[in-house]
């Protein structure tokens, strides 16, 4: 397996970054986000995508992912940084809209994957780990699963949130 290389590439976007350049992975670089083996895409477009992780503990995990291989949140451009996390409120919204979960966790971490993506999880007083966090102890609770036609209904929702 080839190492992670990261080299400077020139900023492709907005001129408010303040070194104008980005850490980035190299092309053809092992980075699970940058060529997954497979995917639930839920909606795309050239910036960003949402996916189902299709996990079986939180079988309602989903992940915004930015399209092109970012290190840091704080080196997209201001423009970019509204436009990932304006995906990100659409899908916790939608979630909250559909599903009426206790909490939604929003988390950023990249430790794992250097990749700017972020985790949504709608969570559950029944769910396997609540109130913990999902890596926490686990308690007596079950995965909670989606209703019948959810992901149609949250595929449809997102895109036409997104739609503009």
């Amino acid at each position: 397996m080839e190492a992670r290389r990261f080299v400077d590439e020139p900023r492709k976007t907005g001129p408010d970054h303040l070194s104008g350049l980005a850490m980035s992975l190299h092309v053809g670089s092992d980075c699970v986000l940058c060529l997954p083996d497979e995917e639930r895409v839920i909606w795309r477009n050239d910036f960003a995508r949402v996916i189902s992780v299709c996990d079986e503990t939180y079988p309602i995990f989903c992940r915004v992912i930015t399209n092109q291989h970012w290190v840091e949140f704080s080196d997209l451009s201001s423009t970019d940084r509204v436009q990932i996390m304006h995906v990100v409120y659409v899908v916790e919204r939608t979630l909250r809209t559909l599903l009426n979960p206790t909490k939604v966790n929003i988390a950023s971490f990249g430790n794992v994957v250097p990749h700017v993506h972020w985790h949504v999880i709608p969570r559950f007083e029944r769910d396997p780990h609540y109130p913990n966090p999902v890596w926490g102890a686990r308690t007596e609770g079950q995965p909670v699963l989606p209703p019948a036609g959810f992901w149609e209904q949250f595929r449809a929702s997102i895109k036409e949130q997104l739609a503009a």
